[in-house]
């Protein structure tokens, strides 16, 4: 049996270039963990800040660290005491941002309470773009804002993955959804849901009614342009990215940060809905492994738009 296998890894904080394609120990479950040969990897815009130091205030990873928050793969063995799980079942994967292993790699041993049974309905390959920014919106949609049918939602950069993904979210949860995102994506965010587009490299238009929640994945000045479409008594909730600056009793809102922690409830509960077909997975592409500093750069450039881009062990 091949014991080892080939990962991602950087060594030190920097561009792309320290991410290098190399060959290590297959690690072994220990207890609460399982063995997961993964299918796919996300790249989210966590990854390349962690990889840049530009979150240093928030983690410390550990070196030498293989990227990636998330991915699917399936499971070939199981550590002691890891419950629920057994060879060949399908999961979603959850990876601590400070921890060593990522899932940049063709396997990983994994915590099992943050694996989740991927539902035979749902892609082993595709799921991996709904595992984080799944995660991400759910929290942001129904623990946080709690959108309920009815409401005037407006969701900022609507096509991005968390965004594209509170559309689908709070369009089948009955709101009445309006969403901002690049004028060449105005067709991709109505097909997800939105009942109004509004392009953000255009002027902004003047007749959009007072919002109940307003959805801020960008912050700086997003942020600073929420507090005007908000009716009185609204919510603003916002996830961390640019620094802020709160003025809800300015404005007279309620200003919640979606504070995001890995959930596999939370988890389960977009891949049940996928499942059924309620929402879908957005993909902006798929590497292969060896290219993950391509898609670091990617991401970094501001080139994907549309969901997540997946790399492929």
């Amino acid at each position: 049996m091949n014991e080892t296998m080939r990962a991602i890894c950087y060594e030190t904080y920097g561009d792309p270039e320290v991410l290098r394609l190399v060959s290590l120990p297959r690690p072994v479950p220990g207890p609460g963990q399982v063995l997961v040969k993964l299918a796919a990897a996300g790249v989210a815009p966590l990854d390349w800040k962690l990889r840049a130091g530009m979150l240093a205030q928030h983690f410390t990873p550990a070196f030498p660290k293989i990227p990636g928050r998330d991915g699917t793969g399936t499971v070939l063995a199981c550590g002691p005491d890891a419950a629920g799980f057994a060879d060949g079942d399908r999961v979603a994967v959850m990876a601590p941002p400070a921890g060593a292993a990522g899932t940049c790699a063709e396997y990983i041993a994994a915590d099992a309470s943050l694996c989740v049974k991927l539902p035979d309905a749902v892609d082993l390959i595709d799921s991996a773009a709904l595992v984080n920014s799944g995660l991400s919106a759910w929290i942001a949609a129904v623990r946080t804002a709690q959108v309920t049918a009815g409401q005037r939602v407006l969701v900022q950069a609507g096509a991005g993955a968390v965004g594209g993904l509170l559309v689908q979210l709070c369009a089948h949860f009955g709101a009445e959804v309006t969403a901002t995102c690049n004028s060449r994506n105005l067709a991709y965010v109505r097909g997800l849901g939105a009942h109004r587009a509004i392009a953000y490299d255009k002027p902004f238009p003047t007749d959009l009614p007072p919002q109940d929640i307003v959805f801020d994945l960008m912050g700086g000045a997003v942020h600073d342009a929420c507090y005007p479409l908000l009716a009185p008594g609204g919510h603003l909730v916002w996830l961390t990215a640019a620094p802020i600056t709160e003025r809800g009793d300015e404005f007279g809102v309620r200003v919640s940060r979606a504070m995001i922690s890995d959930d596999a409830t939370a988890v389960a509960e977009v891949l049940a809905l996928a499942a059924r077909g309620i929402v879908q997975p957005q993909v902006a592409g798929r590497l292969p492994l060896a290219e993950t500093a391509l898609a670091h750069r990617r991401l970094a450039e501001g080139q994907v738009s549309r969901g997540r881009l997946l790399v492929l062990p």
